[in-house]
């Protein structure tokens, strides 16, 4: 890959071109979407089965969550040998990614009253549809906005 800001749509989905390793692997954000009417999933770092031409690729190689993948801001920042992105973009793409995974586990609990590991005690008083709704229809697509933005293109 140039090492230019890319968009591709693959498996119908937009992804955003993050860099490539020193294996000259490349990957890619998978933009977020609104799952099951009641979720949002995102996140997702995909690499795909035909790394040179990933828009032909006929599956998708390897798939984990930004969170996971990079767990500390020097993991993100030291794991690509190539990116398009300056310093400055990539602390602003890492806080972005941060404050995804904040609100939409934020949102999980407003939805579900607690964890979603057993019945919580406290579940009245956490659940809250207007905070969630909130969360769902102006905090994360206004995160997101802003990280397309950044990553090559808005949404």
């Amino acid at each position: 890959m140039e090492n230019k800001k890319t968009v591709l749509r693959i498996f119908g989905k937009l992804n955003y071109y993050l860099g490539t390793d020193k294996e000259g692997i490349n990957y890619f954000l998978s933009e977020a979407t609104w799952d099951c009417n009641w979720y949002w999933g995102g996140g997702y770092i995909e690499t795909y089965t035909n790394n040179n031409a990933p828009a032909s690729s006929k599956d998708i190689n390897s798939l984990e969550h930004f969170d996971t993948k990079f767990p500390t801001w020097d993991k993100f920042f030291n794991f690509f040998t190539t990116s398009p992105f300056t310093k400055e973009e990539k602390w602003t793409i890492y806080e972005l990614m941060k404050s995804f995974y904040t609100a939409r586990h934020y949102s999980d609990m407003l939805n579900c009253g607690g964890s979603h590991i057993t019945k919580n005690p406290a579940r009245d008083s956490i659940v809250n549809a207007e905070e969630y709704d909130r969360i769902n229809k102006k905090v994360i697509p206004a995160i997101m906005a802003e990280l397309y933005k950044i990553l090559g293109g808005e949404k």
